[in-house]
């Protein structure tokens, strides 16, 4: 982006003369400028979206291993569980009763995980920095004209 103002006291030759930045010129500058705020716009996204995938894939990587050695966990837990409602009902019965109590676990850790990924907003910064763009840039002038 020109941080100078432009020189009228010089021709294209480089002598003295009234003469101004052709609209070429001008034009050119423009879309270097934009071509520029466009690359930033994504290396910031590419950041955003670098930092989130590695701190999820983290994330990730120790619910595996929680999920293993709870499995195995549970497994236990619901055979002690089976053998003692063993001891006072019918093992068929007994079973289903575990086998239900699991069921409503499974609903309400699903719902749970649900709301949970509903409450993710990825790239809040890019996304702040695209509304400030104009409407021109982002493809819609005549929305925006019929608004003002």
């Amino acid at each position: 982006m020109r941080t100078e103002p432009l020189r009228t006291d010089l021709t294209p030759d480089g002598g003295g003369g009234t003469s101004q930045q052709s609209i070429g010129e001008l034009l050119g500058e423009i879309s270097t400028d934009l071509s520029t705020l466009m690359r930033q716009e994504l290396e910031l996204a590419k950041a955003e979206l670098r930092q989130e995938t590695a701190k999820a894939g983290k994330a990730a990587g120790m619910f595996g291993g929680a999920a293993v050695a709870a499995n195995l966990m549970l497994l236990f837990v619901s055979l002690a569980l089976w053998r003692l409602l063993s001891a006072v009902m019918d093992p068929g019965w007994a079973a289903v009763l575990v086998a239900v109590l699991w069921g409503i676990a499974a609903a309400v850790l699903y719902t749970t995980g649900r709301a949970r990924l509903r409450e993710l907003r990825p790239m809040p910064q890019t996304a702040e920095t695209v509304k400030q763009m104009p409407s021109a840039l982002r493809g819609h002038p005549e929305e925006e004209r019929k608004t003002t």
